[in-house]
């Protein structure tokens, strides 16, 4: 065990205060790491980091952002009943057979069928929404909504 009179901080962990205006052989005479005049050279001195010396401000020369992005809003790709009629009486139609004749895009957003048009036949349609009028006109025709 080392006794405490022995102990000492590792070597480099310290080192000697700065002591500055203390002639110029030191090093850090005359003015003392302040450069010449100006304002940061003054006492006193406590200017804020984004402070531009009097000139218009960056944060004041951009444009304002107003508003927000809702980081829970769910985005749906829309289909409409309309677009339907391609696929075949007592079809189960869902995103993936959407995806595969080209009436969605991508499988990354949850479909919401919407209620714009006719159909004459049944078909089982699966999606994550429906309208209100959408499930109606499936119905009616004699197929079923369910949703995912």
């Amino acid at each position: 065990m080392i006794s405490q009179d022995k102990l000492a901080p590792p070597p480099g962990s310290k080192s000697k205060r700065k002591r500055v205006g203390r002639g110029d052989g030191s090093g850090h005479g005359t003015y003392s790491g302040r450069g010449l005049k100006g304002q940061k050279a003054r006492t006193g001195v406590d200017l804020p980091p984004y402070f531009e010396g009097g000139q218009l401000p960056l944060v004041k020369r951009l444009p304002h952002k107003r508003g927000f992005t809702n980081i829970f809003k769910v985005e749906y790709t829309p289909v409409n009943i309309e677009s339907l009629k391609a696929f075949k009486s007592g079809a189960t139609v869902s995103p993936e057979d959407l995806h595969r004749v080209g009436l969605i895009k991508s499988l990354t957003k949850p479909v919401k069928v919407l209620g714009d048009g006719e159909i004459d036949h049944a078909l089982t349609v699966r999606a994550a929404k429906f309208s209100k009028a959408a499930k109606e006109k499936i119905e009616a025709a004699g197929g079923k909504a369910e949703t995912i």
